[in-house]
């Protein structure tokens, strides 16, 4: 087999590992994350051994990452932001701090140092909304007061959550942290998602008219997808994380007339690209490293914190609207998603964790991904009754 042949053989294994797996998933009520990435444990080296990660299937995986971001920011706006309410805010702001904390004692105690603690504390932190947003949708309670917090909630917490990714990707040292140097790296980050934000918002809406009659169709979509890559670039130059950029880059798309369009537009690219990302992501997963009881136990410890982190954060910023209330919005805040899958690949990528501690952080957000889901609807049905 020669060279060509063998990275599209790769390439077909891949897709095709994920069509099964997304589609086994979606059968058993689950996210297609979750069969997707189960699909790359199979496959990999872990299982069967089909597939190795190479540098086409990493260049894919890395364009499905930065796409899957920009398709997030445009699922929002700024606008959307401004809506939410106290309570919202107060949701996402401590459903960041509380499950940040927890997961950096924890590394502490695991023995990391502080910088790489920081960073894998921040994938503790994001809360996949897409997951809560399907069971809400499925039994009906979009419209309930809860469910616009948990929603609105997920939007701010996405922003704190890349802004944190940038912040902790950016001191990586290896040593003591510099408080001045964290600062700057922390202003740095700031006025770069505030400047982008504010001002490409403002001119994406005056220049949206022009896009309104276009010679090609599909021009406001390839305006759009050169915006992410160069913001993603931008990020990366400045030593962030290239997500960041382009969530940035989907939320100043949001701002055009062509919202809908441009979402609709995407979907076929995301359903080629992404599913890429989660299957190299799962490919890299050492199944073996789970055989031992030690490994299932810090497992399970990192998993309880993860929901913790969440029930406790959330669940006081909800307090207001009462107990029940409270719960019902801790549980839907649990999923994490793609943002703590993306936090663990950077991660591994860069040398900052190794192959156990990246594998327990893909099994933490795959079980809150599979948990939270059935627990919300047990609750939701039981108000319900």
């Amino acid at each position: 087999m020669n060279h060509e042949t063998e990275v599209f053989f790769g390439l077909l294994v891949v897709f095709a590992a994920a069509q099964i797996g997304a589609e086994v998933a979606q059968r058993l009520r689950l996210p297609a994350l979750v069969g997707e990435i189960a699909a790359g444990c199979v496959i990999g080296p872990s299982v069967l051994d089909w597939v190795h990660v190479t540098e086409p299937l990493e260049m894919l995986s890395g364009l499905g990452a930065v796409l899957l971001l920009f398709s997030v920011g445009l699922e929002n706006c700024i606008g959307d932001l401004r809506k939410v309410g106290g309570s919202a805010t107060l949701v996402g702001v401590l459903g960041v701090i509380v499950p940040f904390v927890l997961g950096s004692a924890w590394a502490k105690w695991s023995g990391f140092d502080t910088p790489k603690a920081l960073f894998i504390a921040a994938a503790f932190v994001a809360t996949s909304a897409g997951v809560t947003a399907r069971v809400l949708q499925e039994l009906g309670v979009l419209d309930r007061t809860f469910s616009r917090i948990i929603l609105g909630a997920a939007v701010i917490d996405d922003i704190l959550a890349m802004l944190l990714l940038g912040v902790v990707s950016a001191i990586q040292s290896g040593g003591a942290i510099d408080v001045t140097h964290l600062l700057i790296v922390l202003g740095q980050a700031i006025a770069f998602i505030i400047l982008i934000a504010w001002a490409g918002t403002h001119i994406m809406r005056r220049s949206s008219p022009i896009l309104d009659a276009p010679i090609n169709p599909f021009s406001a979509l390839t305006l759009s997808l050169a915006l992410c890559l160069a913001l993603a670039d931008a990020a990366s130059y400045l030593g962030l994380a290239a997500i960041i950029g382009a969530f940035l880059a989907g939320l100043i798309a949001a701002e055009t007339r062509q919202r809908e369009t441009l979402s609709l537009q995407l979907q076929p690219i995301l359903a080629f690209l992404v599913p890429f990302f989660f299957v190299v992501t799962g490919s890299q997963v050492d199944l073996a490293g789970l055989s031992e009881l030690s490994t299932l136990g810090a497992l399970a410890g990192i998993t309880l914190l993860a929901v913790i982190g969440k029930l406790l954060g959330c669940g006081l910023g909800a307090w207001s609207l009462g107990r029940k209330s409270a719960l019902i919005v801790g549980v839907g805040m649990v999923p994490r998603g793609d943002v703590g899958i993306i936090v663990a690949s950077l991660g591994q990528h860069a040398g900052i964790i190794n192959n156990e501690t990246y594998t327990l952080l893909i099994a933490m957000v795959l079980l809150t991904t599979v948990v939270a889901p059935p627990l919300l609807s047990l609750i939701l049905s039981r108000e319900a009754a």
